[in-house]
Order: C-alpha cells, then sequence, then structure tokens
C-alpha cells in the first residue's frame, strides 16, 4: 500500500510539472499573435472658461476638443469653477480646441500638444451687433460715393435702353407689347 501512494504522488507531481511546464511554454515571445503595443503617451490638459467682462468661471460651457486628422472629438462640460481637465490627448499631437457657451461668442483655435501637463484660459465675449447689408457704415458711405462717380447710374441706364415710339399724339397704342402704366381695355 505504502508503494500505491508514492506511486500516485509521483504520478500527480508528474502532471501537475508538465501542466505548468505547458502554459509557461504557451506564454513563449517567439510564437505568433497578438503583440503588446504600449500607448503613446498622453497630456493633461486643463482649460478654464472665463468671462471676458469681469474674469468669473463660465459653468457648463461645452470643450470640444478634436485632434487633427481624426474623425471624432472629444466634449467635456466645465464644471463650477469653469475647469474642464482631459488627460487623453496624444502628447506631440494638434488638437482643435473649440468652446460653447449659451450666451456667448463661440471660440476656436488650434493648439500644439507638445508638453505633458499645459493649461489653457478662454475669456468669452458676449455677442457683439450683427452685421447688416441694410444700414450704412462708416466705410460703406465713402466707397458708394467714389463708386458714383466714376458709374452711370440706373435711371440714366433705363433712358439709354427704353425706345421712343415716333408717335405720341394717338391715344391707342398699336404696339404688340403692352404698356403696364394703362388700364388693360376687355
Amino acid at each position: 500500500m505504502l508503494c500505491r501512494r508514492i506511486r500516485r504522488s509521483i504520478t500527480l507531481a508528474l502532471a501537475l510539472g508538465l501542466a505548468v511546464g505547458l502554459s509557461v511554454s504557451a506564454q513563449d515571445s517567439n510564437r505568433r499573435g497578438r503583440k503588446y503595443k504600449a500607448p503613446s503617451p498622453t497630456s493633461k490638459i486643463e482649460v478654464t472658461i472665463l468671462r471676458a467682462d469681469d474674469d468669473k468661471p463660465i459653468e457648463n460651457a461645452a470643450v470640444i476638443f478634436t485632434l487633427e486628422g481624426d474623425k471624432g472629438n472629444m466634449e467635456l462640460k466645465t464644471n463650477e469653477d469653469g475647469k474642464a481637465v482631459i488627460d487623453v490627448l496624444p502628447t506631440g499631437s494638434k488638437v482643435l480646441l473649440q468652446v460653447l457657451a449659451k450666451g456667448f461668442q463661440t471660440y476656436g483655435k488650434d493648439y500644439n500638444i507638445n508638453k505633458p501637463e499645459m493649461a489653457f484660459e478662454v475669456k468669452l465675449n458676449r455677442p457683439g451687433k450683427q452685421y447688416s447689408i441694410y444700414e450704412k457704415h462708416a466705410g460703406q458711405a465713402a466707397q458708394e460715393d467714389a463708386e458714383g462717380k466714376d458709374k452711370p447710374s440706373q435711371a440714366d441706364k433705363d433712358s439709354k435702353s427704353s425706345p421712343k415710339s415716333g408717335s405720341s399724339d394717338s391715344g391707342n397704342q398699336s404696339d404688340s407689347t403692352p404698356d403696364s402704366s394703362q388700364p388693360k381695355q376687355r
């Protein structure tokens, strides 16, 4: 009986040793398969959004990062201190930073991410008056005066292009085109 126990123990030890040996050889780096590739180094970016007039933070502003050559973007919202922090942007990349906040002008600028930690401060302005082509502007009045001297007016063009009829004393026109100033006769 002692011999059987020893035989079982030796068999069990050999099976365990074989299992461990096979698992170690399965992790051999010379075999084919997926290779581990270390991720590129990333930078930590902190963006602070402030009002331009009183330097107070703007809460809940959308801060959008778009990597150059990438299809997607990453959007963050600012906290009550007006800050948004991101730490997944690759170092050495170029990124477009856009800031959108309700009641403020949209901000956008390209930045080169070349340090492990960077901080940006963006000051947003309130929207200005919209430009209208129907209003006179300071530079526009002087420009129109200069153009008016060189070009003939529209009234001059109209008088030259309209044909004159030979008989003006007849009340009925015999032209095939109706005159819009005369009422139509039925």
